[in-house]
């Protein structure tokens, strides 16, 4: 008898090496993935939140007003808001630093303030000039203007003046 010689299957080549099955084609993908480019971008947002630092006492300096209303003096109420170098203003019902300032916390100023404002719509003046000092912080102008624009029917005007 003949020794038939048996061959191995064509899948394999050693015991080792398997021969893979074919690939299968690959689909051609229309649409481009973001998902890293998004992930780029919140990477980016979340450093500059850490690493920025906020000024609170940052001043901006204002160019001086080429256009501007008139108001009467004498038709209106009149609140200066000087500076006094600390976080908080002085403030005096009047025109100008005469006298002595508001005393008490916000909440009596701000009371006082809305009187002031409401005896002079009595007085038949529709108007309140508020006029700050140039180191006066904002927040201490618009604590003022709040308080008087609590009295319906007035006109507000702010005004920055040097100090002298």
């Amino acid at each position: 008898m003949a020794a038939t010689a048996v061959a191995e299957p064509p899948y394999v080549d050693d015991e080792d090496d398997a021969v893979l099955p074919p690939r299968r084609p690959m689909k051609a993908d229309d649409e481009m993935d973001i998902t890293p480019m998004i992930d780029m971008t919140f990477l980016l947002l979340i450093y500059f939140l850490v690493a920025s630092s906020i000024d609170t006492q940052a001043s901006a300096d204002l160019p001086p007003a080429h256009y501007g209303k008139a108001v009467s003096q004498n038709s209106a109420v009149i609140i200066t808001v000087g500076d006094t170098g600390g976080s908080r203003a002085a403030i005096y019902l009047g025109d100008g630093k005469a006298g002595t300032p508001l005393a008490g916390e916000n909440e009596a100023q701000e009371t006082q303030i809305r009187e002031l404002v409401e005896q002079g719509m009595r007085e038949g003046k529709g108007t309140v000039i508020i006029k700050a000092e140039r180191g006066v912080p904002h927040r201490e102008v618009t604590r003022v203007a709040s308080a008087a624009t609590t009295v319906e029917g007035i006109h507000l005007y702010i005004g920055v003046f040097e100090a002298e």
